[in-house]
């Protein structure tokens, strides 16, 4: 039943769905485990779509919370929220494409700079088909009951089980907005008026740092300074207040607030063209690509120093020529930056992938010397296995292998991703 405002619709039951979910895969690890025999190759791949799970079931207006199918995307969960005057206000650059069941599965960080920065935030509990059962955690508020199963199963990737639904928190929709723009020398000036900002608990809902590399290449300014970006929103009250006081940090260590906001529309437009540049430039020869990470504050300019010249090196001995590096902070914790950064060289047709893949591994190599995380919003994957295991304990490692012994005993779910 979808229920709102006391109204009730009736909707095809979910139970029905998971069932056949359930079913057709028991079927399918029969079939693969004859046709594969004792070899354990992986002769094949299945593939599972979740569109028809696609629909926001019920919205709890009193406790401000969804239920809401894992096959639904972005723009369809905020057309069925905002009569309501809701939103879930998770904002993903892929939001117009993914689904909440993916945004959980990869632990998806939002555009928001500040307090709800991941979807982690966002989640009250979790409905998942495993290969041993259904699994379904209890609607609460918060909870001192041992180990979060939410949080086992948030940044799974898909090794655990098929999320199926989710009750969601969600925010009222904000009526009130205010903004600004400063320039700063340079990335390292910039950042100590970010950190005031950010330990100073006015939670803007963005704080945005672009150096001058990304700054110039996306056409924002002549490469000659580093744009800071600030806003704030709410749905109760003006935010006049907090704006003055953040505005009063960031001229205290050297911001020069512009006149105007056309920088803060620049980068936001190039913000959006962004995920579609590589279908122009991979045929053009062009290697783009970006990484992020975290990192304490005490630690971040030796951080970022060792990373931006690691990347550039290896810019140079993949290609032979220089490249551009550049970065942008895409989100602010008490104790330290997001930093995001993209590379930019000219590769030899032919060679792309072996020339990235040096790029890649030296710019990882890099993060993890310099005490950054290996990813910070991008999942593991495939990609960063081999610094993931690193980074994580070896127990926490041996923990979830367990885990997936349990829940995935034929090991048919997403094979080679957080366990090998």
């Amino acid at each position: 039943m979808l229920r709102t405002h006391g109204v009730k619709k009736r909707v095809a039951p979910i139970c029905s769905l998971e069932h056949r979910i359930e079913c057709r895969a028991l079927r399918l690890r029969r079939k693969l485990s004859k046709f594969l025999g004792e070899s354990g190759a992986h002769a094949g791949v299945i593939s599972l779509d979740l569109r028809q799970l696609g629909r926001v079931l019920e919205i709890d207006r009193t406790s401000r919370a969804a239920r809401i199918q894992a096959g639904t995307r972005g723009p369809a969960i905020e057309t069925a929220l905002k009569p309501h005057g809701l939103s879930i206000r998770h904002y993903p650059q892929s939001f117009e494409f993914s689904t909440l069941g993916g945004w959980i599965a990869t632990r998806a960080g939002g555009h928001f700079a500040t307090l709800y920065t991941h979807i982690d935030d966002f989640v009250e509990s979790i409905r998942t088909v495993t290969p041993a059962g259904p699994m379904e955690s209890r609607r609460l508020p918060g909870s001192g009951a041992g180990p979060s199963p939410d949080r086992m199963i948030i940044g799974s990737e898909g090794t655990l089980g098929v999320i199926v639904e989710a009750w969601m928190r969600l925010q009222d929709r904000p009526r009130f907005r205010g903004g600004a723009v400063f320039g700063f020398r340079d990335l390292f000036a910039a950042a100590r008026a970010v950190r005031a900002v950010g330990q100073a608990g006015l939670y803007p809902s963005n704080l945005r740092v672009i150096d001058n590399n990304e700054a110039g290449i996306h056409g924002v300014n002549d490469y000659q300074e580093t744009v800071l970006i600030l806003a704030f929103e709410s749905a109760d009250h003006p935010v006049e207040a907090w704006m003055t006081r953040a505005i009063e940090l960031i001229r205290d260590h050297g911001g020069r607030q512009h006149l105007d906001e056309s920088a803060a529309v620049a980068w936001r437009t190039a913000f959006i063209r962004m995920p579609y540049a590589r279908e122009l430039t991979v045929p053009l020869g062009v290697i783009n690509d970006t990484f992020e990470s975290a990192v304490t504050w005490d630690k971040f300019e030796a951080f970022h120093t060792a990373v931006y010249a690691a990347t550039e090196e290896a810019l140079k001995e993949a290609t032979g020529r220089p490249g551009i590096v550049s970065t942008r902070f895409t989100h602010i914790y008490p104790d330290g930056p997001a930093p995001y950064y993209t590379f930019n060289a000219c590769g030899t047709p032919g060679q792309l992938l072996e020339q990235w893949r040096h790029i890649k591994t030296r710019a990882s190599d890099a993060l993890l010397a310099a005490g950054g995380t290996i990813t910070h919003h991008h999942a593991v994957g495939r990609h960063h296995m081999p610094w993931y295991r690193e980074q994580r304990p070896a127990l926490v490692g041996r923990a979830l292998d367990a885990v997936k012994n349990v829940l995935d005993p034929a090991r048919i779910l997403n094979p080679g991703v957080l366990v090998p």
